[in-house]
């Protein structure tokens, strides 16, 4: 092989190559924005929209929730935070509510948190997804400091500072005196469950330092079936936030007395954070939302509003359309 004409194919090859897409000339659609056009886009969108607001906000208003804020009245007012990390202080409180509405099946029973940053980067990464997941991955704690092992160096399973923080408030519900049973299976997300927490995984070490972050969990009971963990282990993104307690499966009637006993022993105080009990119905669209609604209204309205005065506009104040045969596009057609 002649070696100048290998030297010749490889300078050839170093050439760039000719790309309709590396010259931007791939075709591309060009429309002419016409009053007819622009009118018909803004009057189709407000069409649309303006059904889908109406109908999203009726929804909404049809849902039932009942709230109610304990944590300023389930502690005395003074030293609340000294009454909260005292463990021999009865920390049973009795709320009693009215329901405005009937609640029809399913009610879904929330707890929620106030000013707690979930989202902060390092409470984030204290834990260790290997460890949930594999039994054999159970030493793996090197991002869960300083919950990663116990005094004697056992590994903490779950470890790190979200397990440690688990939500330990409970309600025990009654409706005119009758106790209601709260069912809490099937409050956390099914794909969690498979592939997230190990059915083999269990429990070890937890909440056996010196300070208590939260609830404890049953030792004989793996953490796939952990399900108010699985639900808190799922960070909230805004430092106010709702997350599932369980379901009352059974309709509670307008002006029924609901007696809600709390075990108030949550720590909110030490940071001004705030708790909320949250009972609620759902529709179509999941749980109470006005925003919905609203955002479809408005964009709705202000699209149909744009229309009217295009169309005002163009009646009253019209003015010539140029030939489009004259654009940059259409030049060498013309020619």
């Amino acid at each position: 092989m002649d070696p100048f004409e290998v030297e010749g194919d490889s300078r050839k090859s170093n050439k760039p190559k000719y790309s309709k897409f590396t010259q931007q000339e791939l075709p591309a659609c060009k429309p002419l924005l016409t009053p007819g056009i622009v009118v018909s886009a803004f009057s189709l969108i407000g069409i649309l929209f303006v059904p889908i607001g109406l109908a999203s906000l009726s929804a909404s208003q049809e849902i039932v929730e009942l709230i109610d804020r304990y944590d300023t009245s389930c502690v005395p007012m003074t030293d609340k935070v000294g009454f909260i990390q005292n463990s021999k202080t009865d920390k049973t409180c009795t709320r009693t509510l009215t329901v405005p509405k009937q609640m029809k099946s399913p009610i879904y029973v929330y707890y929620q948190i106030g000013d707690f940053y979930q989202n902060h980067r390092r409470y984030v990464k204290s834990r260790s997804d290997k460890q949930l997941r594999y039994k054999e991955a159970a030493g793996l704690t090197k991002n869960c400091e300083p919950e990663g092992n116990s005094a004697d160096g056992a590994p903490i399973i779950p470890c790190g500072l979200i397990a440690w923080s688990l939500f330990n408030d409970t309600y025990t519900i009654s409706v005119n005196k009758k106790a209601i049973e709260v069912n809490k299976k099937g409050i956390a997300w099914q794909s969690d469950k498979n592939n997230k927490f190990g059915s083999d995984v269990y429990p070890s070490n937890f909440q056996k330092g010196n300070i208590i972050g939260g609830a404890k969990l049953n030792e004989s009971i793996p953490l796939s079936e952990q399900e108010d963990l699985i639900v808190w282990m799922r960070t909230a993104a805004l430092p106010t936030f709702r997350k599932l307690y369980g379901r009352i499966e059974a309709d509670i009637m307008a002006n029924d007395q609901l007696t809600v006993v709390i075990q108030n022993n949550y720590n909110t105080y030490s940071f001004g954070g705030s708790k909320v009990l949250v009972l609620s119905t759902t529709s179509w669209i999941g749980g109470k939302n006005n925003f919905i609604g609203v955002a479809y209204l408005t964009i709705g309205g202000l699209c149909l509003f744009l229309a009217v005065g295009f169309i005002v506009l163009y009646m009253f104040k019209p003015r010539a359309l140029g030939d489009p045969s004259y654009l940059s596009w259409n030049r060498d057609i013309l020619d």
